[in-house]
């Protein structure tokens, strides 16, 4: 008897809630045990003799455990400027970051799914992921071992999604691989020189650090991150990336030149083909808006924990913003990031030619996608995502002239304050 696509469809939702439920089953305890060198946080009446399966009070041992570190989460889309964002906590010497862990999530449960997939799809992947970023910030990297595909071998391995992103994973003691005066290796350097990753050695690194920070764009909205908010084990701090849509399509259309081959041909020869993918626009604004819709109507579980930053504003004051960002995080600045601003802002347009790459002319990339789009691209843009634009102070243009005019900025001077 043949089965209908609804059924098979169904049939593969369940199957990936079973191996998710599996993993969960076998890897909670990390939350709940309690350290046998430390009996104090062990619930009353339980003697440090007990078995070291006893639970402890998590309003007493996770709590204090965790309190002290601060949890940074960089919430974005791909394309938005979330790599620059997440090198101002990946050059400080304190905080502990990681690059895009959640990518591994997906590519386990549900390898085929794309950054436009199914709102089926990308909610299967939340409960998944919030469990993930917990750990992750609790400093329990072997959690993420069940997403690693092969699954790494006596907790090495050499398949975590851009390791040499993380300085603390590419310096000592993660990494011997260093000559005596280098601090960190570089990405491509760390890739090569360091070796497989050792998972204890990487947490040992994060345990010896005083905050954990971590970037994805694999969470559409920042509700979805609410039960992760008010985790009384953690201290989180969101900060919400935003771009104008039509700078994010424009950096989309040039980086992912196969998914995004229609919109080019739309460019290049002025119309629009029949069968062109919207959803690749009108999902990133429809998750824009939905944030910003949560984090502008302050709701208590947000109070001092959201931050809405712009793109642009970032790119076009980039120290100004820095500071802001870290009185936001409550973590005092470290001087090597300041350092870093100054190298990797003031780059020529040459040093922007790697998609990937953070060494740019920040100010000048930040409106420079009105040289790339096509004026009936632009308008198509603006009429999807008008609300959008018009709630984060983006102005539109009503002309091919006025859209080549750089001299006039799309951008409104708006004051996005943290909610504290």
């Amino acid at each position: 008897m043949q089965c209908s696509w609804k059924a098979v469809f169904l049939l593969a939702l369940a199957s990936i809630a079973i191996q998710y439920t599996a993993i969960r089953t076998f890897t909670t305890k990390s939350f709940h045990m309690c350290p046998i060198p430390n009996p104090a946080n062990c619930s009353h009446g339980q003697e440090p003799t007990d078995s070291p399966d006893r639970l402890c009070d998590e309003s007493q041992s996770l709590n204090s455990n965790l309190s002290r570190k601060t949890h940074i989460l960089i919430l974005a889309t791909t394309r938005s400027g979330s790599s620059f964002v997440g090198q101002l906590f990946n050059q400080h010497s304190d905080v502990f970051y990681l690059f895009e862990p959640l990518y591994h999530v997906q590519f386990a449960l549900l390898p085929k799914m794309t950054q436009n997939s199914s709102p089926t799809d990308r909610r299967v992947m939340l409960g998944a992921s919030r469990d993930l970023l917990r750990s992750l910030y609790d400093c329990d990297l072997y959690f993420m071992e069940n997403y690693i595909k092969p699954q790494p071998i006596n907790h090495t391995t050499d398949k975590l999604f851009r390791r040499g992103t993380s300085k603390a994973l590419c310096s000592l003691p993660v990494c011997n691989a260093l000559a005596p005066n280098d601090m960190y290796l570089e990405e491509g350097d760390c890739v090569k020189k360091c070796g497989s990753l050792n998972m204890t050695l990487a947490m040992e690194a994060c345990k010896d650090h005083g905050h954990v920070a971590i970037k994805t764009v694999r969470v559409p909205e920042v509700n979805d991150l609410r039960a992760l908010v008010e985790d009384p084990r953690l201290n989180m701090k969101v900060i919400q990336l935003v771009r104008d849509p039509r700078g994010i399509l424009a950096s989309r259309s040039e980086t992912f030149r196969d998914t995004y081959r229609l919109w080019r041909i739309w460019r290049a020869t002025g119309r629009r083909p029949f069968n062109l993918d919207t959803t690749q626009l009108t999902t990133v604004c429809e998750d824009f808006l939905n944030s910003i819709s949560t984090g502008f109507g302050r709701p208590s579980w947000l109070k001092g924990r959201y931050m809405l930053l712009r793109y642009e504003d970032l790119a076009r004051n980039p120290m100004k913003k820095m500071e802001e960002i870290y009185n936001f995080v409550g973590v005092p600045l470290d001087s090597s990031v300041e350092r870093w601003i100054q190298n990797n802002t003031r780059g020529d347009q040459s040093s922007a030619k790697h998609k990937y790459g953070t060494v740019r002319n920040s100010a000048a990339t930040a409106e420079s996608w009105r040289l790339t789009l096509s004026y009936d691209i632009v308008e198509f843009t603006q009429n999807t995502c008008r609300e959008v634009l018009i709630q984060l102070g983006y102005k539109t243009v009503g002309s091919s002239q006025e859209l080549r005019n750089l001299s006039y900025s799309l951008i409104e001077d708006k004051n996005f304050a943290p909610f504290l």
